[in-house]
């Protein structure tokens, strides 16, 4: 599923239409997107939870030259772990 698709599924279920719907999940992706920046923790009860990991440094090696070891530098990721519910519908189905 897109992001398009997402807002045409809205749009046909309520009476917005779909520039509305647009910006308004334009904008809440937005917010979210500024919690992680900061560093915050991004919580949806029963859908699942953001939050930014620091992935630890760590050695490299090219497939093509074994030999040679490169050094990957520590990083921040985004991590997501899904919820009780969302769990439960992905399992069943």
């Amino acid at each position: 599923m897109t992001k398009r698709d997402l807002v045409m599924r809205i749009a046909e279920e309520t009476a917005l239409t779909q520039q509305q719907v647009f910006a308004v999940l334009q904008k809440c992706l937005d917010y979210i997107t500024d919690a992680l920046v900061k560093g915050d923790t991004v919580e949806f009860r029963d859908f699942g939870v953001f939050e930014v990991k620091m992935r630890k440094p760590r050695i490299g090696r090219n497939p093509n030259k074994p030999k040679n070891t490169v050094t990957i530098p520590g990083r921040k990721v985004v991590k997501f772990k899904a919820g009780k519910h969302m769990k439960a519908r992905v399992l069943k189905s």
